[in-house]
């Protein structure tokens, strides 16, 4: 996505005072390190999340000269008014301690590199950032008015191969990205691209019990290949494509 890219560090190095020109987030794993921010020096050590807002002058030094590791997510202020539809906030603290976050930042690393494209990690990333500036943001982040989201539960069905994205999606729900997943999430049980794949799973459950074979139902489901189905119907079902398309021949 335009805007948003991530650092994966492993070092010893210290780094000396400098600042970026976006939001910064992510999660320290592994050792720790103490640093200036614009709130005073500060210690993050493994499991802490971590924040730099833009323009905020900081360092970093490992904790006893060793090495850290850590993962950080940077979106440009464009990306993030965009993605949350409100600019201007600004991160409260630069270390949390906030386990939910943790694992929403997690997930959207997860989603990376997820064969489906970028519409899971883009949701992930939404999600991400909603909490964030929802949590530990100077100014409250809302669900915005409540709304019908037929039109796009609708939209996801109907275009099931190719989805809109998670922009166009909530631009027909009338909300930001970050509430769509939201009120998505809490009404439908799964946010949306995450409930289209379980569309998707069902529906090649369906077509393989007809006699489709698995190849062929991969493509009509929208998924990236058979090894890409055969992984997500294995981990959602508990058994393989295969499995069911042999129960169904017997």
């Amino acid at each position: 996505m335009e805007g948003v890219h991530a650092v994966l560090m492993h070092s010893a190095r210290g780094f000396g005072r400098h600042w970026h020109g976006s939001y910064g987030f992510g999660v320290m794993d592994e050792g720790g390190h103490v640093s200036a921010s614009g709130r005073g020096q500060v210690h993050a050590v493994a499991g802490d999340v971590i924040t730099v807002n833009p323009g905020e002058v900081h360092d970093g030094v490992p904790l006893s000269s060793n090495a850290r590791r850590w993962r950080m997510i940077h979106v440009s202020p464009g990306a993030m008014a965009a993605m949350l539809a409100m600019d201007g906030h600004e991160f409260t603290r630069p270390v949390l301690d906030d386990p939910r976050l943790r694992t929403a930042i997690d997930h959207v690393f997860r989603c990376w590199d997820d064969p489906s494209g970028p519409a899971l990690w883009e949701e992930a990333l939404a999600n991400a950032c909603g909490l964030l500036v929802r949590q530990h943001g100077d100014r409250r982040l809302g669900d915005g008015p409540p709304t019908r989201l037929d039109k796009v539960r609708e939209c996801l069905l109907d275009q099931m191969d190719a989805p809109p994205s998670l922009a166009d999606l909530a631009g027909l729900a009338g909300l930001s990205r970050f509430q769509l997943v939201r009120q998505f999430a809490r009404g439908h049980g799964l946010p949306p691209f995450a409930w289209l794949r379980q569309h998707r799973l069902r529906r090649a459950q369906a077509l393989i019990a007809q006699g489709m074979p698995l190849g062929e139902t991969a493509a009509a489901c929208g998924f990236a290949d058979q090894s890409h189905l055969h992984r997500l119907f294995s981990r959602c079902f508990g058994f393989t494509p295969g499995a069911w398309r042999d129960a169904w021949l017997q």
